[in-house]
């Protein structure tokens, strides 16, 4: 359920030269942090730093590998979109970093923002959506959309909501699922939001014992279909150990569920930079050291 050496970890480098308005680029960083760099504007999503995903410093499952970059090494953000409370997707001293470090909104599904709240995010930084409700950041549109999951802190359980999202330019289209088990409004949300350009969907933590909140890798790769998904870049595997599933198994089954069903498919390294109109060819790095 480890890796066998050291994950390898990019640097991201300088971004390319793009068509003005049609820049369209992701850096994973582990889990399911990422930025999207699209027309000109950054945006956050589920940003951990911390070395455990837990209410506690010393228990709780701890990473498998370094951030590949710092948190004060982020360069500035237009947006963090958060996709729901539970700590391996919002995680209190990240956040307080970004506070100081940062000037960007914190864009979360309903309830989310009384967290924020309590940890000294002032209001006019905090804005909170239902599914299908929208936030404008210059010409970008981001929207809250559905998804299967739940939510809680500590003891407390499905007291704020848990969302999907899309971040949509003039020309560009992102999604993302958050955590979400599969169901039928990935189609919904095709049809209403797509195509997208680019989907970054999770595909680990799954288990038999929770098959409605967690996707397997190939029910990620039906749902980047109903979607009308472009290019396909995993996340929530790699980081974590929150299954019991061996830590590299998610991406091997979603490597030949992609192959049989002709889906285009980049899987960085942490750190390296996606450019989704000529993204990197698979080259099973992860096999190297599983």
């Amino acid at each position: 359920r480890r890796p066998s050496a050291a994950v390898p970890l990019l640097r991201p480098a300088a971004p390319p030269d793009q068509q003005a308005g049609r820049e369209l680029n992701v850096i994973w960083y582990g889990h399911a942090s990422a930025l999207i760099e699209i027309e000109g504007r950054r945006v956050l999503l589920d940003p951990v730093w911390s070395e455990r995903c837990s209410p506690s410093a010393v228990i709780g499952p701890r990473r498998l590998h370094e951030p590949p970059v710092r948190l004060d090494e982020l360069p500035a953000l237009d947006a963090i979109l958060i996709s729901h409370d539970h700590y391996d997707h919002l995680d209190l001293p990240t956040v307080r970093g970004l506070l100081a470090g940062q000037n960007a909104p914190f864009v979360v599904p309903l309830g989310v923002g009384a967290h924020l709240d309590r940890w000294g995010v002032p209001e006019e930084r905090i804005v909170e959506l239902d599914w299908s409700e929208s936030h404008r950041v210059g010409d970008l549109t981001l929207t809250a959309t559905a998804a299967q999951h739940f939510s809680g802190r500590g003891l407390r359980r499905d007291g704020t909501l848990w969302s999907s999202w899309v971040i949509a330019g003039s020309q560009r289209r992102v999604f993302y699922t958050g955590d979400s088990g599969y169901f039928a409004g990935y189609a919904a949300i095709g049809a209403e939001h797509g195509p997208f350009d680019v989907t970054l969907m999770q595909i680990g933590a799954y288990d038999r014992g929770w098959p409605n909140i967690h996707m397997y890798p190939e029910e990620a790769v039906a749902a980047h279909l109903d979607l009308r998904g472009g290019l396909f870049i995993p996340v929530h595997w790699a980081t974590f150990n929150l299954a019991l599933h061996d830590w590299a198994e998610p991406v091997d089954r979603l490597w030949a569920e992609a192959k049989a069903r002709d889906v285009r498919l980049a899987v960085p390294r942490p750190g390296e930079r996606v450019v989704v109109d000529d993204p990197p060819p698979v080259d099973s790095w992860w096999q190297a050291v599983a």
